[in-house]
């Protein structure tokens, strides 16, 4: 029988430090990647994340992992804080540990995701989005 979603969900944030969204400004602001893997649909509904680089969920490993062939320039290194963001907080806690087992240590994700970050009343951008497929 399976524990569930909800047992897996536990689980992957017992290895994680969350960040609230004002955690995740200054984080960013200090140097770490803010990896936004909402659809586009949730993203025209919820606005753009200033500073992110949108990478689709299915290809997030490959995209983060320095030494995949498919990294992209900012994925320098296993050290590398990244932050993960969805459109509440629940996908990118799974992401953050898969990102972690991979040896990406100090990934992470936003409580709450880009509902928690409007709530906060923290601002969406206008520009075009940085996607990375």
């Amino acid at each position: 029988m399976s524990p569930g979603v909800d047992a897996l969900l536990e689980q992957a944030r017992a290895g994680v430090r969350r960040l609230t969204p004002h955690q995740s400004v200054e984080a960013v602001r200090a140097g770490a990647l803010l990896i936004d893997t909402r659809t586009d649909v949730q993203r025209r509904a919820q606005g753009e994340l200033p500073g992110a680089i949108v990478i689709d969920r299915t290809v997030l490993e490959w995209r983060l992992d320095p030494a995949s062939a498919w990294h992209i320039p900012e994925a320098t290194g296993y050290d590398q804080k990244i932050i993960v963001v969805c459109r509440q907080g629940y996908s990118s806690s799974l992401a953050a540990a898969s990102l972690q087992a991979l040896g990406l240590r100090r990934a992470t994700d936003m409580i709450g995701g880009m509902q928690a970050w409007l709530a906060a009343g923290l601002p969406t951008s206008d520009q075009p989005a940085d996607v990375r497929y």
